[in-house]
């Protein structure tokens, strides 16, 4: 049976939309004509003006629907959500602007009205969507809305999955059961286990509006089982497959040799002229950053040069994509004699190993860590030691957004680097603004295979947007 809590708040946001438009441009009627002295080029009554409004809106709204601004897979996503209604805004005004040019009668009374009518409609757009996301959430709180979930399958999966869903109120899932065994449940023992699919059908109560398979069982018959019932009773079905590096990244379905239906997998949607984009865009990114960071690249390396001698820049041989080597550049934060070993080697040659320990227990950090300089700490919380890298992304060993490159010692121990290293390391990445030092090696590692297998130039911005607030709050910082 299909959840039409997803259909309502669709409708919902279309009204929501339309009166938010409608709102914004009467605003800017007001704000232009109502309100200013300034005399107006075209005496357009108020009456008029919004009844070609009410009019033209539709196709407005239209517009946002192409985009896929009611997708349900945007609904979390706020900085998509928030993009694509920049977007739409923009999209739609042209289209009202190409309207009034073709008109006899003007839909504007002065120049500045779809100026104003921009801006306020974006404003009240995004007010609305993040309301009608409060409300949502609120009623997810009240059981209202949810959709219930049957999963199928004994894969670690399975137990992923119930730790993603289990918190109704920000998944908007309601699992109504595991078909499988206790083995799958992990550490939620209460969640009701059924042996088979047709033992669940006979206990549970409650209208099944989803079904998650997280494994394809030998005998055909129980898989023609599952998706014939879906099918029937117009349940939504999804497959997640036990192997999650499987199904991710950039996927074709294509007829091999015309016939036989293929699923090509690649490590990552980066390929071909996505590849070229992103290198014209580090390039000429790059290169403006180098010359509007000169002064402060020259002061920098001043300091660190009287503060203690040695080198200004640390130079460290690193991998990035195919398992290349290259020399990456950055400010000296640690003493000279630190330089070019790892912290083991560091903490062993000062006498203190146990500190090694602790900095890989501690996500790769420690408090006052003694192999940094005074001006090195300033540099480190700043991240301006990152600074010469800017060469590296111009050079094209590494991207401005991309996962951390690595040392091949640390790299060499985790057994998915082949899947890190199909893209280029970068300045930045999704890791470090979801915690930077906060966060373990392995949960790093994770948020790196994401980006790879799920990038988007989109993706690439928003963590450069990100980039500059986590640094500008020293969010994790050492």
């Amino acid at each position: 049976m299909k959840n039409n809590a997803s259909q309502i708040y669709n409708i919902f946001l279309v009204i929501g939309d339309f009166l938010a438009l409608i709102a914004a441009f009467v605003g800017a009627f007001i704000l232009r004509v109502t309100l200013s002295n300034v005399p107006i080029v075209h005496p357009v009554p108020a009456e008029t003006y919004l009844g070609i409004f009410l009019l033209v809106t539709p196709f407005w709204i239209l517009i946002f629907a192409l985009i896929g601004l009611y997708n349900s897979t945007i609904y979390e996503k706020r900085f998509i959500e928030f993009g694509r209604l920049l977007i739409g805004s923009f999209i739609g005004l042209l289209f009202v602007i190409f309207i009034n040019f073709f008109s006899k009668q003007p839909l504007f009374p002065a120049k500045l009205v779809p100026i104003y009518g921009f801006g306020l409609a974006f404003l009240f757009l995004l007010i609305f969507r993040n309301l009608a996301r409060l409300i949502r959430t609120e009623l997810f709180s009240f059981r209202i809305g949810l959709d219930n979930v049957l999963i199928v399958g004994n894969t670690a999966m399975t137990a992923e999955l119930i730790e993603l869903l289990l918190n109704s109120r920000q998944s908007g899932y309601n699992i109504l059961g595991i078909v499988g065994t206790r083995h799958a449940l992990g550490g939620h023992q209460d969640v009701p286990v059924y042996p088979e699919f047709s033992t669940a059908l006979a206990h549970i109560k409650q209208p099944i509006h989803t079904i998650i398979q997280t494994e394809l069982y030998a005998d055909d018959a129980r898989n023609r089982d599952l998706l014939g019932y879906a099918q029937a009773n117009h349940v939504a079905y999804r497959f997640a497959p036990g192997n999650s590096e499987l199904f991710v990244g950039n996927i074709d379905v294509q007829l091999f040799r015309g016939s036989i239906p293929v699923i090509a997998v690649h490590q990552t949607p980066l390929i071909g002229w996505g590849r070229i984009v992103k290198r014209l865009f580090d390039f000429s990114v790059g290169i403006l950053a180098i010359v509007i960071a000169s002064p402060l690249i020259l002061i920098i390396a001043v300091c660190s040069k009287l503060s203690g001698g040695g080198s200004v820049f640390f130079r460290q041989v690193r991998l990035t994509r195919f398992n290349h080597k290259f020399r990456v550049y950055k400010f000296r934060t640690q003493y000279a004699k630190y330089d070019g070993t790892t912290p083991e080697e560091a903490f062993a040659k000062m006498g203190k190993p146990e500190l090694a320990v602790a900095y890989r227990r501690n996500g790769d950090s420690i408090p006052n860590d003694p192999r940094i300089t005074p001006i090195g700490r300033f540099l480190r919380r700043s991240s301006l030691d990152e600074l010469p890298q800017l060469f590296n992304v111009i050079r094209g060993d590494i991207s401005l957004v991309g996962p951390r490159a690595l040392i091949p010692q640390e790299l060499s121990v985790y057994e998915k680097r082949h899947t890190i290293l199909s893209v280029k390391s970068g300045l930045t990445g999704l890791a470090q603004v979801s915690g930077r030092r906060n966060i373990s090696f392995e949960e790093r590692r994770k948020l790196d295979i994401y980006y790879v297998q799920n990038w988007s130039f989109w993706l690439d911005l928003i963590i450069l947007i990100k980039t500059i607030r986590v640094v500008l709050g020293h969010t994790g910082a050492e």
